[in-house]
């Protein structure tokens, strides 16, 4: 085992709340396709998972933690879901080119995948994306830069993708509303 992974596997350990999915997929999920192959990229619990699988897709879904994949495969077998978990470390050979409809990625940012990523992705295909910005009001999340996207990055990051959402509210406006921490986007190949 890896620090990463005992990291990962103590925090899914204690999770006392069942797993939400991201705002951006969420909310916008009557954009998802009917039919179709789906991956929910560093899963963690799993919450996109579900809501790509009980939205018909078949759904491939894939993080370091074992902990969080049984508590997930347990959750989808319960449901009668199609989700094939998948415990690894991933990188950019871990992503076939051109096999997914959909993929949906939340609080995990790796900028030298997004290529592979993107090849990822049929045609058409959609790219979910939401994480943590520089820009944020709290502590929320992590604090290395690294971890953090700066201002409108997700739209030079997938600049090759169409644009069909995009969401950085920082601190403009009334900010006891709305997602103040985190980037939203989505893509078209």
């Amino acid at each position: 085992m890896s620090d990463l992974q005992d990291k990962w596997d103590a925090i899914y350990q204690n999770a006392c709340s069942p797993p939400l999915p991201a705002e951006v997929l969420s909310q916008l999920q009557y954009l998802l396709p009917k039919q179709g192959k789906a991956l929910d990229l560093a899963c963690g619990l799993g919450g996109n998972a579900l809501l790509l699988a009980e939205s018909g897709l078949d759904v491939d879904a894939w993080d370091i933690s074992p902990v969080a994949l049984q508590i997930l495969q347990q959750q989808a077998t319960e449901n009668g879901l199609p989700i094939a978990t998948r415990q690894c470390h991933i990188s950019a050979e871990t992503l076939a080119p051109q096999t997914y409809d959909v993929i949906v990625i939340c609080r995990f940012l790796d900028r030298a995948l997004c290529n592979a990523i993107m090849a990822a992705l049929k045609p058409g295909g959609l790219l979910f994306y939401q994480t943590f910005t520089r820009n944020k009001l709290d502590q929320q999340g992590p604090s290395n830069p690294e971890y953090l996207l700066a201002n409108n990055e997700l739209l030079r990051l997938f600049s090759s993708l169409s644009v069909v959402f995009y969401q950085e509210y920082a601190k403009l406006g009334d900010v006891r509303f709305g997602n103040r921490n985190e980037a939203c986007f989505i893509g078209q190949k």
